[in-house]
């Protein structure tokens, strides 16, 4: 099947975040809001130019709608779908359609959450499995951590090669002001971390935080008139492989092994060209997985590939370059967050953080339970 996604025809041309970290006094929806208003402020719009617009708040299953009277806006596109984590980069795919199209104009993909403030803890899956529930799984991580124990007795990934992951994502967020975590984190502590599901520890699990975020998008022929600099959609797929974790067909093998062949295909690129990789990692084995179903080495070689500083600063692959959801950020859902971060990197806004000559990179979405699996490629004009 020859899919024929509008390479390069939309772009992204504001971004921001709200209330990364703690944000007493907020709901989900005035987080999003402040988010959404910031960039269209970036991008020199205003609500009222929006026509599009893609949402999800996890408090609110009619999010569009609530969205659309808060921004007071009543949009001619409108989007409410939810697969998770990974909704955003979803709706980055139907925003690029749906301007191509001229069925809008602006779009605007928000989201916000204040998970920590409202329940202080990580929502669990609230759907009961007759194979699970018996058996008391601390869902979601218990199902994570039993891909990661599959993987670890298949390949023979270690621990150590696990809290390569955690380190790396520190390192990066000690060079970010906006993450809420920038203590020192060792190795050493890593291994010494409270075991929450064997074989995480709370180390390999991703903060509860409250934040909300937002990016704009329009056409190309539009975007180079406003006030930052574009970025391009060059490639985006999804993949849905299962619900429960029990049917998951290879718990070592994700979707994004399809989605990401058929993105690099759109785009007309590859691994190797990639400058930036901002991935989903809810927990430490999400990057290794991840990495290994996008090309970046051989399946079964992850746990290796991070090791010796090959993903933190300095190193070879600059990846989850905010800190990730294990140090920045994870209000619930993390998907577009890793769309800003790769926005800033390829507009050159991450002071200590940036990748130098970064023109191409990926975002990536993680829904459900290892469940959906969606990516969007990203770059610059030259990169067209």
């Amino acid at each position: 099947m020859n899919e024929r996604f509008p390479r390069g025809r939309a772009a992204i041309v504001g971004s921001a975040t709200f209330g990364c970290g703690e944000a007493p006094g907020y709901t989900s929806l005035e987080l999003a809001h402040q988010a959404s208003v910031q960039a269209l402020s970036a991008a020199g719009l205003k609500p009222s130019d929006v026509d599009g617009l893609f949402t999800v708040l996890m408090d609110d299953s009619l999010s569009g709608l609530s969205m659309a009277e808060t921004l007071g806006i009543h949009p001619r596109f409108l989007d409410n779908n939810r697969t998770g984590g990974s909704s955003f980069q979803v709706h980055a795919i139907l925003a690029a359609m749906a301007l191509d199209a001229g069925l809008c104009d602006v779009a605007l993909i928000a989201y916000g959450s204040n998970q920590r403030s409202s329940t202080g803890k990580l929502l669990q899956s609230s759907r009961p499995s007759p194979w699970e529930t018996p058996y008391r799984p601390l869902r979601p991580i218990s199902s994570y951590a039993m891909a990661a124990a599959r993987h670890m007795h298949q390949y023979g990934t270690t621990k150590e090669q696990l809290g390569a992951v955690a380190v790396a994502a520190r390192q990066w967020a000690q060079l970010n002001p906006e993450a809420f975590v920038r203590d020192p984190l060792t190795l050493d502590d890593y291994m010494k971390a409270r075991l929450v599901a064997d074989p995480f520890g709370v180390r390999d699990c991703c903060l509860v935080t409250d934040g909300a975020a937002a990016v704009v998008m329009t056409r190309a022929d539009r975007a180079k008139d406003l006030a930052k600099r574009p970025i391009y959609l060059l490639g985006g797929a999804q993949s849905a492989t299962h619900r429960e974790i029990a049917s998951m067909p290879d718990l070592t093998v994700t979707g994004l092994a399809d989605a990401g062949a058929r993105a690099y295909a759109q785009a007309g690129v590859s691994a190797k060209d990639i400058d930036v990789v901002e991935l989903y990692d809810a927990f430490t084995i999400n990057p290794i997985l991840f990495l290994e179903d996008l090309g970046f080495c051989a399946k079964g070689e992850g746990g290796a590939f991070v090791e010796g500083g090959r993903i933190a600063p300095g190193g070879s692959l600059a990846v989850n370059t905010n800190g990730g959801g294990l140090s920045c950020v994870h209000p619930g859902m993390y998907g577009l967050f890793t769309i800003v971060e790769a926005t800033r990197q390829l507009t050159g806004e991450c002071g200590d953080r940036q990748v130098k000559d970064a023109k191409l990179a990926i975002a990536q979405g993680n829904g459900g339970e290892l469940s959906h699996e969606a990516l969007v490629i990203l770059g610059t004009e030259e990169a067209l």
